[in-house]
């Protein structure tokens, strides 16, 4: 229920505010009543990207039934306490919740006594028609978004704010939703919906609810609850220029607390506001996920004045500190009843684990990495297509909410290591996408590939796509927009001019993630398939299924070849990446890079992982051209033999100069030399000059059908009279008699002219 009263400025004496923050420490003080003006004590409650576990579980997982006995003792404490959300209350939920839709999760807030959230990204998965007809329908709570604003209307979509009567104190609570809202879900689902800034959206209704104005609603005392958060817990990343930076540092002084989320850190900050009381700081809080741990604000406020005196935050751990509330234990042990047996049905087995890609500290998920799980699911997903032409399908890292693993995650009398469970599949892809099919050019699907490199200010540099039916190599080091540089479809070079049916979740065929070519594609179709469906299909064709350790994606970066071209029998290094998975996975050391079945080169690839990119498994290989290698250009198979990874690339060698041939035949020390010299230039050689250096201290003694002479190891030969010049792709052969005490090399640094030339081997 809203109603009104006039809202005063919140500035008290420095002196006053700082003997009033004695009183309230980091450990929060003991409640108290508003008596004979003593200060309202007001405690503030929060969770944020509960994502609906509400069954206990590991990791500190305290689930539902816990969250509300904690607000049950909380409440009893202080009957001035409010239980908040910053949103992500639904979504990329586990099983028992979202085979039912997330009713579950909704029911148990209910009965918790949750009094506001915010709209998350999250509550948009199914597109704002079920945040519409279901999630603000079932849910007892008012959801907010002051940054929501309907194409129609022009006005706000959802409520921008609430307010609470609290023991007389007018708490009004604000809500608004990431501005990465369209990068995150399916743009088609939110297309009635324009995102505004958050900090403007914030202040405008902050600053209306403070103007003085009865008409437009008062308050005394403004939260944030805003679903948008640091990269970290460090205070810097709160008051960096980041985009939650400029969040904290851009709300109005009238905002008395924040509440955040949608980044899954825990941390209570106290951040100064220009403008408060010496001693006055605003609490920043957010809970982590998974209802791990609740925050909690506690606001002193002048029942007079209706300002806030003195503040404090922290964040609680709930598991083994709070009971079970039996009501809402009942509702999960409903839900998980209820849940059990599709849960259990097997779909079939796996022989090792699919993972998605990790960061470097080995547990953290790299949605910049190419995975096991990333391809296999696009496997999937190509495969349910084929009935619609399918030839690629693109898979979004964050549409894998978990890793599908060997090991079994129940009952292994019912559930035996290696099987795939309903639940564990839904778990993978909780999100029921559509899968559907669209047209793309074979240049569209370049720059899809090139959209994985995300736009400035985007939350994350880098996503990295699983893919079916190409291959690709990139070079990390390009300017954006030129990373690519070569693709196949199947075993046949990508046709930038050709057209390719495409295979992708709805979220990605709608341009999620940045991947804005995707929604340009033609010929658009619904296969009917929900990603679930095809996985649970797939799993009972193909049964049972391995992970493919074959890399899809190989970073190449060439040096800067010579103009013409590398000459034969020249060595140069290519820089490797991408070459190994990063969760783990049992792939081997070694680099062969090959020429029509010839090695050029190996080498040993480091597996340390490199945050947030795919440049996991990187090398560094010395390639050494054959010396009879033809002209032109020449393709370099790249291969690690223990994953079957496979990929190639191009250069081009260069016609030498002239090339130079010779046999020996060694009697004790002495030696004869047979030679023939070619001039493979497009010119004549005037005066044929043909020099060398020896290095095994060998000696000419005389030439037959030229002129010889030596100084040290330096030694050079002269045509003879009746062959001095040499046209173009002309030769000239002679033979060399000589000692070589101390053994017979190859000759170094062979030149016609002052042209380097190649010897042939």
């Amino acid at each position: 229920m809203l109603t009104t009263r006039r809202r005063t400025r919140r500035l008290v004496p420095a002196a006053s505010a700082g003997a009033l923050a004695l009183a309230l420490t980091a450990a929060v003080a003991p409640a108290a009543s508003a008596a004979d003006g003593d200060p309202v004590t007001i405690d503030l409650y929060g969770i944020n990207d509960f994502h609906g576990r509400i069954e206990a579980g590991s990791y500190g997982v305290a689930g539902a039934a816990v969250l509300a006995g904690a607000m049950d003792q909380f409440r009893t404490a202080n009957p001035n306490t409010l239980f908040v959300s910053a949103g992500d209350n639904v979504g990329a939920s586990t099983f028992t919740s979202f085979i039912q839709h997330d009713d579950p999760t909704l029911d148990a807030l209910n009965a918790a006594g949750l009094d506001v959230s915010a709209l998350g990204n999250h509550e948009f998965d199914q597109g704002r028609v079920d945040v519409d007809d279901h999630l603000t329908q079932r849910a007892a709570f008012p959801y907010l978004a002051a940054n929501l604003v309907d194409n129609a209307t022009g006005t706000y979509a959802y409520d921008p704010y609430v307010i609470k009567d609290v023991d007389g104190i007018r708490v009004a609570f604000v809500g608004a939703v990431t501005a990465h809202l369209p990068e995150l879900v399916s743009p088609a689902g939110i297309s009635t919906l324009t995102v505004e800034p958050v900090v403007t959206s914030v202040n405008a209704v902050a600053d209306a609810l403070s103007d003085g104005d009865e008409a437009n609603g008062e308050a005394d005392v403004v939260v944030a609850l805003v679903h948008e958060g640091p990269d970290s817990a460090d205070l810097s990343a709160s008051t960096d220029d980041s985009t939650f930076g400029q969040i904290v540092a851009g709300l109005d002084p009238n905002v008395d607390a924040i509440f955040s989320g949608h980044t899954h850190q825990a941390f209570a900050h106290q951040i100064a506001v220009d403008g408060w009381p010496a001693g006055l700081t605003r609490p920043v809080v957010q809970s982590g996920s998974y209802g791990v741990n609740v925050d909690h604000v506690r606001l002193l406020v002048d029942p007079v004045a209706k300002t806030v005196t003195a503040n404090s935050s922290e964040v609680l751990p709930l598991a083994g500190n709070y009971p079970a509330d039996p009501t809402v234990q009942q509702i999960v042990d409903d839900a998980v009843a209820a849940a059990e047996g599709p849960g259990n049905a097997s779909l079939g087995d796996i022989t090792a684990d699919l993972r998605r890609a990790r960061q470097s500290d080995g547990t953290s998920e790299n949605r910049g990495g190419e995975s096991t799980l990333g391809n296999f699911v696009a496997d999937v997903q190509l495969w349910a297509g084929g009935s619609a032409g399918g030839q690629i399908a693109f898979m979004n890292p964050g549409g894998l909410r978990t890793d599908l693993l060997y090991a079994s995650s129940g009952d292994t009398t019912v559930d035996p290591d290696g099987n795939v469970t309903y639940r564990e599949a839904a778990a993978v892809q909780p999100f029921a996408n559509t899968l559907v099919a669209l047209n793309l050019t074979g240049a569209q699907v370049i720059d899809v590939l090139e959209e994985q490199w995300q736009p400035d200010g985007s939350s994350r540099p880098f996503l990295k796509l699983g893919v079916a039916g190409l291959t690709y190599t990139y070079d990390p080091t390009a300017a954006k927009g030129s990373h690519v540089t070569q693709v196949w479809v199947g075993d046949q070079p990508l046709d930038p001019a050709a057209t390719y049916r495409v295979i992708a979740n709805s979220f990605l065929a709608a341009g999620g993630d940045n991947f804005t070519t995707l929604a340009a594609g033609t010929g658009v179709t619904d296969t009917g398939q929900i990603d679930l469906q095809a996985f649970v299909a797939y799993m009972a064709e193909k049964s049972p299924v391995s992970p493919d350790l074959a890399q899809r994606a190989v970073g190449v970066v060439l040096p800067d070849a010579p103009a013409d071209g590398y000459l034969p029998g020249s060595t140069f290094t290519v820089g490797l990446s991408s070459l190994l998975f990063s969760a783990g996975e049992a792939q081997g050391d070694t680099v062969v890079l090959t020429a029509d079945g010839v090695e050029l080169g190996r080498g040993t690839i480091d597996p340390v992982a490199v945050d947030t990119t795919d440049e996991v498994g990187r090398a560094s290989v010395d390639v050494t051209l054959p010396t009879r290698t033809a002209p032109g250009p020449l393709e370099v198979t790249v291969t690690v033999p223990s994953t079957g990874t496979t990929s190639s690339f191009t250069v081009q060698v260069a016609t030498p100069p002239c090339t130079v041939e010779h046999q020996t035949l060694r009697f004790g020390w002495r030696f004869f030399s047979g030679v023939r010299v070619t001039n493979t230039s497009d010119s004549a050689v005037e005066r044929w000059n043909l020099t060398w250096d020896w290095t095994q201290r060998e000696r000419v003694q005389y030439a037959i059908g030229a002129t010889a002479r030596q100084h040290q190891e330096h030694v050079s030969v002269l045509g003879p009279r009746w062959n001095r010049d040499l046209s173009a792709g002309e030769s000239a052969s002679f033979l060399l008699v000589g000692v070589a005490r101390f053994g017979l090399a190859d000759p170094a640094n062979v030149m016609l002219n002052g042209t380097q030339c190649v010897v042939l081997d």
